[in-house]
């Protein structure tokens, strides 16, 4: 999708961080940057507030004076899951700040962020607090049993963009019951298993590595639970992708397991790409 970085700002250490990412992101993609502020206008009789749009101008004119693609700022008299998600309709990216290993906080809170995220119509990323983005690989978390273009197109065109090398990591268990298995049914039927997974794995990365020769392409197939090893293994990673699939259900829209965990307990940024 072709559009803007948008950024949320509330004037929060968070959003601070969320800001100077986004600047460098958008520089990576040499596409306009802008800051979104969502004030809801305040109850008949209140004092107005000016400080909080003082803060998002002061933030835009220094932004201005760092990075080399056009920059602007709005506030909108909105709810903040309502502007988000209105903006990420037609945003190439959208960043948050996120305090992780538990709610986010600030631009933000509670059932609004998780629902901003369900939602977002356009990949959203998850920046912690700190000036710089983290060494290391990008890593992306990849599911065999989906598509999954959107996501790879993602973590590829991020590496590229970093001059980083990738890292694709497919985590898969052996079947609900196998553990009732004889000891050596249960070696063969894991052989099987891991030989057929990692024969998908390598069909599913072949075109991606043609298209994108000069990324450099790790591929591990790991077994065991893909919330914890995908948690661990974003700790030595710079961005960790993941996808976040486009469905209803009689609840609403769904962020999966593996989302959510890292959502709150990955450090490094977090991508969450919608996909089929």
């Amino acid at each position: 999708m072709t559009g803007p970085v948008v950024v949320g700002f509330d004037g929060s250490p968070e959003s601070l961080a969320a800001t100077s990412w986004a600047a460098r992101e958008a520089e990576r993609r040499d596409c306009p940057l802008h800051l979104l502020q969502a004030w809801p206008r305040p109850k008949r009789g209140a004092p107005e507030q000016h400080r909080p749009l003082e803060q998002l101008l002061a933030r835009e004119a220094e932004l201005r004076t760092t990075v080399t693609v056009p920059v602007s700022s709005s506030q909108v008299p909105d709810a903040p899951a309502e502007a988000l998600d209105e903006a990420a309709r037609t945003a190439a990216l959208l960043v948050l700040g996120s305090r992780g290993l538990g709610a986010l906080r600030g631009f933000l809170v509670g059932s609004v962020s998780q629902e901003v995220l369900r939602r977002a119509a356009c990949p959203v990323v998850l920046v912690r607090t700190g000036e710089d983005e983290p060494a290391g690989p990008v890593l992306v978390g990849i599911d065999l049993t989906h598509p999954m273009d959107e996501v790879l197109a993602f973590a590829f065109e991020a590496a590229a963009r970093r001059s980083a090398p990738l890292r694709v990591v497919h985590v898969w268990s052996p079947p609900v019951g196998s553990e009732y298995m004889a000891f050596d049914a249960i070696g063969g039927l894991q052989e099987e298993l891991s030989a057929a997974e990692r024969t998908s794995f390598t069909e599913l990365l072949e075109p991606w590595r043609a298209r994108r020769p000069a990324v450099d392409v790790t591929a591990d197939l790991v077994r065991g639970s893909p919330t914890v090893a995908l948690v661990d293994a974003a700790a030595t990673a710079r961005l960790l992708v993941l996808g976040r699939r486009v469905r209803r259900t009689l609840l609403g829209a769904h962020l999966g397991p593996v989302a959510h965990a890292a959502v709150h307990h990955v450090h490094c940024p977090v991508a969450l790409v919608p996909h089929a």
